[in-house]
C-alpha cells in the first residue's frame, strides 16, 4: 500500500480491517480503497489537504478547515481509521473520542469554553450573535458541572457524554454531534458507505 497504483492483497485488507477494529467489512474496505485512489490524484499513497478540498461538499463544509487538521496527509490505513468513527460497528467511546478531537482544535488534550465557541462560530456563521454563542457555550459547560474558565479532559468528556447518552434524548444528541462534525462531505469523500448529513440549520436525519 505504499502507493495507490498497487492493488490491495488479502493480507492488506485484513491488516486494514484489524487497524480499524473491524468497523468495515472486507468488501467495504475494497470500495474505500477505490475511492481513496480517486482522491489521491498524484498516486503518492497519501491524500493532501488540497485533494480533500477538491471535493466540493468538503470545501463548503463549515468545519472543513478544522477537519483538515485531522485529515491532511493520511495514508489509506489512516483514512479508513478516520472514517470508522461513522460506522455503526464503532463503539460509543470511539465516537465520543472522535468528537473530542474535533472540539480540541489546538490538540492540547482539553476542551475549553473557547474551543466550544470556536466550533459554534464555524457552524453558525452569521446565524447567531457572539452573545448567543457565548450563552450556549456557558450553558454546555455549566450543565456538565464546570465554569466558563474550566476545561474538560478526554476522560471527563467521555464520562459526561456517556451520562448524557444514557438519558432520554442523549443518544440523539450524540448522533447530532457526530453529524455536525460531518456530513454529506465524508459520504462523498468515501463514496462507499452511507454516512450522516449535517447542515447549519441543525436538521437531523437518521443514522
Amino acid at each position: 500500500m505504499g502507493n495507490t497504483s498497487s492493488m490491495l492483497t488479502q493480507y492488506d485488507i485484513e491488516e486494514v480491517q484489524e487497524h480499524c477494529n473491524h468497523a468495515f467489512s472486507q468488501q467495504e474496505i475494497v470500495s474505500l480503497y477505490q475511492r481513496f485512489c480517486q482522491l489521491d490524484r498524484n498516486g503518492g499513497g497519501f491524500i493532501s489537504a488540497d485533494e480533500f478540498l477538491s471535493v466540493p461538499e468538503f470545501a463548503v463544509n463549515p468545519l472543513s478547515q478544522r477537519l483538515l487538521r485531522m485529515l491532511d496527509g493520511l495514508n489509506f490505513k489512516e483514512f479508513v481509521a478516520f472514517l470508522s468513527a461513522f460506522s455503526s460497528r464503532t463503539t460509543l467511546q470511539q465516537k465520543i473520542e472522535f468528537i473530542f478531537r474535533v472540539y480540541d482544535l489546538d490538540g492540547n488534550g482539553k476542551v475549553s469554553c473557547n474551543d466550544v465557541l470556536s466550533v459554534l462560530r464555524d457552524l453558525t456563521g452569521s446565524f447567531m450573535s457572539e452573545q448567543q454563542r457565548q450563552k450556549v457555550s456557558n450553558h454546555v459547560l455549566e450543565e456538565a458541572g464546570y465554569t466558563k474558565d474550566s476545561s474538560l479532559v478526554l476522560s471527563d468528556f467521555i464520562k459526561r457524554t456517556r451520562l448524557k447518552a444514557s438519558c432520554t434524548g442523549g443518544v440523539a444528541m450524540l448522533r447530532f454531534n457526530l453529524k455536525i462534525c460531518m456530513w454529506d462531505t465524508v459520504a462523498t469523500a468515501s463514496g462507499a458507505i452511507s454516512l450522516p448529513t449535517a447542515s447549519r440549520s441543525g436538521k437531523d436525519s437518521a443514522l
